[in-house]
């Protein structure tokens, strides 16, 4: 049987089986892939009917899989570590960014260029933002002094708005997502501190699913990413294709422009280890991550590093 003739088979054996998609945030250029997945019926074609679903933080995307109502959930991997480091019953089964682009933005006239400007400054405390969450162990990691920045607690929407009414100074971002939306709206360039630059290299983009699943249904989950790979690979290969699929499915995005950047700095972020599916985790890697983590005290045990991840479900290029 050639090669389409079981495609074709394998779509009509699995046409029915559904899988629900949960991200930990809302719609942004960084999950542009699962939208070319969507649109270009690459899921379909692996025998899946997918929904996407925003999210609204991390511990929320959690608890829906734990509860079975997801899948699979989409977010910062150095989350899920924390979580399973906890006790809880997850898995990360493809790591996209092992290198999160992460940020801290600033106007030129108060600027943050180094680690140590961050003293005397005001910054934006939301729920569910990575960069606030961590931005504990980035002081430890630095020798700041987090209790001379002053914390200014808001809603999550808030946050933008009130970076660029000037009623705080700096604003923890995402390089590839909020960087070039705040530019643009600022109508100016900002100062960046690049996170990882300056010590703080956490895993980000992944995709998480439960124990349960993974004893359950490994094969469906190994198709989902099989064809979310193929849509990775068009992020990088065609970010304008790719942007238009998503731009199909965003209600009220920003501009073009500003998506496909978004687009664009994703796939940048996303390493191609030769001989390696994309997804590809590197067991190192997670190990150094997990160290920081115990040593900033966000954990305070390791598991046996298997238990963190797997690489079982990626299929290897052909």
């Amino acid at each position: 049987m050639g090669a389409t003739a079981l495609l074709i088979g394998m779509a009509t054996a699995y046409s029915s089986e559904a899988v629900n998609v949960r991200y930990s945030w809302k719609l942004k250029g960084e999950y542009a892939a699962f939208y070319v997945a969507k649109e270009q019926g690459l899921f379909r074609k692996h025998g899946l009917d997918v929904s996407l679903g925003e999210g609204a933080g991390a511990s929320a995307a959690l608890g829906g899989l734990l509860q079975d109502k997801e899948d699979v959930v989409v977010l910062p991997a150095a989350f899920a570590l924390t979580a399973i480091s906890k006790g809880m019953p997850i898995r990360i089964v493809a790591l996209y960014h092992p290198k999160t682009p992460l940020g801290i933005l600033s106007f030129s006239d108060k600027p943050v260029r180094k680690p140590s400007d961050l003293e005397g400054k005001s910054f934006i405390v939301a729920p569910g933002d990575t960069v606030a969450t961590y931005l504990p162990a980035f002081c430890k990691i630095n020798n700041v002094d987090c209790e001379k920045i002053s914390k200014v607690s808001v809603g999550i929407e808030a946050r933008n708005s009130q970076f660029l009414s000037r009623n705080v100074d700096v604003i923890g971002t995402y390089l590839n997502v909020d960087a070039p939306l705040l530019e643009q709206q600022a109508k100016q360039s900002l100062v960046i501190l690049n996170l990882s630059e300056n010590g703080l290299i956490l895993p980000g983009l992944s995709v998480v699913t439960s124990e349960a699943k993974l004893t359950r249904e490994p094969e469906k989950i190994s198709r989902f990413l099989a064809a979310l790979n193929e849509g990775m690979g068009v992020i990088k290969d065609n970010p304008r294709a790719a942007t238009m699929e998503l731009l199909k499915n965003w209600a009220a995005p920003p501009s073009y422009e500003i998506v496909e950047k978004q687009v664009i700095e994703t796939a940048h972020a996303i390493p191609q280890m030769a001989g390696k599916p994309l997804g590809w985790i590197d067991p190192a890697s997670l190990q150094r991550a997990l160290d920081l983590l115990r040593e900033v005290g966000e954990i305070q045990a390791v598991k046996p590093l298997d238990r963190y991840y797997t690489n079982s479900l990626l299929a290897q290029p052909q």
